[in-house]
């Protein structure tokens, strides 16, 4: 059976899209008193451990159950905790897309210390290929440089913006402070679904 290679969602930019300005406050100030041991705990469990993402430390709130498929997801355990802090500031990010049910099928913080690199890489998994990727800063420093869309980027702190994931995209953090993202998925569960998704699982349940 050929299967036509997954497209991407028409709605997902090809660059940056600017969300506009969140309120940050709370969830910025409890982030920045995680304590170490707690971001060494949770980045040891993290389901996403990908070389390209270098010396990056998560905390994952929501992730997917397959890569093949992003309308499958569940909470992780830090997400109970954590879930009166980030609703207002996911709420917020996504208002500009106007869904009346929008679904997030990935949360987690990312930290970069200073120095460090996530390396030259694609989203290639077809479950990245129709979220919107929205990423909030919570702490970053003007060395830190972001390339997105064809373009490098110094994203500001509490300022919401989507994200090319699908074309190459890295990170250099080339100042004295950490850069902590909150980096989240959004979808429009109205939306109708691609012709390639059911054919692809189709395929995967019959291995």
């Amino acid at each position: 059976m050929t299967l036509a290679p997954p497209t991407a969602n028409p709605r997902k930019t090809t660059t940056v899209r600017q969300l506009g300005a969140v309120d940050i406050a709370a969830l910025r100030a409890a982030v920045m008193a995680i304590p170490e041991a707690v971001w060494d705990a949770e980045n040891a469990r993290k389901p996403n451990k990908f070389e390209v993402l270098g010396t990056t430390r998560h905390i994952v709130f929501r992730f997917i159950e397959s890569p093949l498929d992003w309308r499958g997801d569940f909470d992780c355990p830090a997400w109970p905790q954590w879930r009166g802090l980030l609703e207002p500031v996911l709420a917020q990010a996504v208002r500009a897309y106007g869904y009346a049910h929008g679904t997030f099928p990935r949360v987690m913080l990312a930290r970069l210390p200073a120095g460090g690199v996530i390396h030259p890489h694609i989203d290639a998994n077809p479950a990245a290929k129709w979220p919107h990727k929205i990423h909030v800063p919570l702490s970053t420093n003007p060395g830190v440089v972001s390339c997105f869309g064809g373009g490098e980027h110094l994203f500001p702190i509490g300022e919401a913006v989507e994200v090319n994931n699908l074309g190459p995209h890295w990170v250099h953090n080339g100042g004295a402070t950490d850069r902590i993202h909150l980096i989240l998925e959004y979808y429009d569960a109205d939306q109708p679904e691609p012709d390639w998704l059911e054919p692809l699982l189709h395929v995967d349940r019959a291995r």
